[in-house]
This record gives structure tokens, C-alpha cells and sequence, in this order.
């Protein structure tokens, strides 16, 4: 307890721009969930991702250009390029075809289940390719806030999730690779960007991501259904928010927590999604949630804090 509170005494948020980016990405994240479902219903899974991303770019540009008075990122390197655009396509295309293939198949809750595993994974890349070790504590309080996000996530009626499917070996293994796309995404992030500007970074693999999403599109002869669901004004309304919160500054808040510590600390502070939402349906949905949410939300919190500790 003494060096509890001696690690609160000394606590300054400067020391931690990581795991405070990380935690704006979170809220971001969360934020975008809710606007990127009610864009889904109305424009589809696939027609959404074309979306988000291309509107994701455009506020990119502005940001970009207020920021840094570059539209573009025409100062990077090659080796930026390289790096970010595989994680783009590592990441965007591959991981979220995985993710919502995995939702058809199995339900939103066993998929977040399984992908409450990027942190461990993320982990685990970040000591092999980039020598990244963890404290003792930041174990911990990693399986702390894993173990509370997955509680949460078991729970019978998930806070915000109301789908349910059927257990296959399939959709087993496309949450895997979800999960996996996503902590190979930072890892290949952290690698191609080193010092280079985050948002800028995020804005390559963005364009890498909307270029694999059209490949498919192409390939599946999807043209007829996208261009009706743009005709939808909520859903590109809906879809407009999703993509600022999520794409453009959620995923540029993420490459900033992977730039200033560690991938497994940044993914372990970014799952907490499933816990972070609970507020939002008690607010908007009217959802009950269990004494046992609750719980599991203040394991994850205190994971967190020993994350910043």
C-alpha cells in the first residue's frame, strides 16, 4: 500500500503521453462503435469499411494540413511507406474482414471475446520483433484489465451486444486472425513510423486499407450495392462520425501510444472498449447491466492504473 501511494504521489500525466493516447483512442473507439453500427444496418459491413475509410483520408487531409501544413504525407520516406502500408492492409483489410466475418459466424460476444486477446499477442510481438520487455506490475496490471474485459464480455447479455450465433470452428479461427491483424497492425506500425508524425502515419495506412477494401469490392462486384447505400443520408451521416472518431483520430491517438511506450501496454489500455460502453447503452439503450459488469469494468480500471503506475 506504502508504494501505492508513493507511485500516486509522483504520478505526473506528461510521463505517460502513451498510455494517455492510448486512452483517448479507447474513448474514441467507443464513441465510434455506436455510430459505426448504426451505419452498418443501413449500408452493410463491406460497404462501410469503403466508407469510413474514404472519408477517414479526407479528414486526414484537413488535419493534416492545419497541423502540419502538409495535406498529404509527401515527407515520407520509402521505408514509411513500406511498413505502414503493409500494416494498413494488415490491419484494416485483412483484420476487420476477419472481425466481421467472425461476427456473422459466431456473435458479437464470443468475437470480442476472442480479441480481447490482441494485448497478450501484441505483447508477445512487441518482445520478438521490437525487444520490448514489461515490468512485473505492467503483467499484472495487463492481466488485470484483460481478464476484466473478458468477464464483461461473458457476461449472458454483454452490455450493447444483443446478437448471438452459433459456436463454429470457422468463426473461431477468423476472430484469431482478427485478433491477430490488429496486434501485427501496431507492431508493423511501430516499426514503419519511428519519430515520424502519427497522424500522417495513420493517413498511408488508411489509403493502403481503402485500396484493399476496393480490390474486393471489385472483385465481389459490389459497385451496385455501395452506390445505393450512399444515397442513404443517415448512414453516411452515421458513417462520417464513425470514421473521424475511428479511423482519422482514434487510430492516430493509437499510433501515438505506440510511438511513446510500449505495443502491449498501448493494446492492453485500447481494449477496454467492451468496458468503456457500458455507460453509453445505460444512457442511450436503457440496458440493464449486471452487478457482475460492474465488477469486471472496475478489474479492467484498476489493471489500467497499474498500467500508468
Amino acid at each position: 500500500m506504502t508504494d501505492f501511494i508513493l507511485a500516486l504521489d509522483g504520478f505526473s500525466f506528461r510521463q505517460h503521453p502513451g498510455e494517455l493516447a492510448a486512452l483517448g483512442t479507447a474513448f474514441c473507439w467507443t464513441l465510434s462503435a455506436l455510430a459505426h453500427t448504426a451505419a452498418a444496418v443501413r449500408l452493410g459491413s463491406l460497404n462501410l469499411n469503403v466508407v469510413r475509410l474514404a472519408m477517414a483520408f479526407v479528414f486526414l487531409v484537413l488535419i493534416g494540413a492545419a497541423a502540419r501544413g502538409l495535406p498529404v504525407p509527401s515527407d515520407a520516406t520509402a521505408h514509411n511507406w513500406l511498413w505502414l502500408s503493409l500494416s494498413g492492409l494488415v490491419g484494416f483489410t485483412v483484420g476487420d474482414l476477419c472481425l466481421f466475418r467472425a461476427f456473422v459466424l459466431i456473435g458479437p460476444r464470443l468475437t470480442m471475446l476472442v480479441t480481447s486477446l490482441v494485448p497478450i499477442l501484441a505483447a508477445i510481438m512487441g518482445w520478438a520483433v521490437l525487444g520490448e520487455g514489461i515490468s512485473p506490475r505492467g503483467i499484472v496490471g495487463m492481466a488485470l484489465t484483460v481478464g476484466g474485459v473478458a468477464w464483461v464480455v461473458l457476461e449472458r447479455r454483454t452490455p450493447g451486444i444483443q446478437q448471438e450465433a452459433s459456436l463454429s470452428t470457422a468463426g473461431i479461427l477468423l476472430a484469431l486472425a482478427a485478433a491477430a491483424g490488429q496486434a501485427v497492425g501496431l507492431v508493423l506500425s511501430k516499426v514503419g513510423m519511428g519519430g515520424y508524425d502519427p497522424f500522417a502515419a495513420t493517413q498511408i495506412r488508411i489509403a493502403a486499407g481503402f485500396a484493399g477494401f476496393v480490390v474486393i469490392v471489385f472483385f465481389m462486384r459490389g459497385w451496385p450495392r455501395l452506390a445505393a447505400g450512399l444515397r442513404n443520408r443517415a448512414a453516411l451521416g452515421y458513417a462520417a462520425i464513425g470514421a473521424l472518431l475511428g479511423p482519422a483520430v482514434g487510430v492516430g491517438l493509437s499510433l501515438m501510444a505506440v510511438q511513446h511506450t510500449r505495443v502491449g501496454v498501448a493494446a492492453t489500455i485500447m481494449s477496454i472498449v467492451p468496458v468503456l460502453i457500458i455507460p453509453f447503452v445505460i444512457l442511450i439503450h436503457r440496458e440493464r447491466v449486471s452487478f457482475r459488469a460492474f465488477l469486471g469494468a472496475l478489474i479492467a480500471f484498476a489493471g489500467v492504473a497499474l498500467l500508468f503506475l
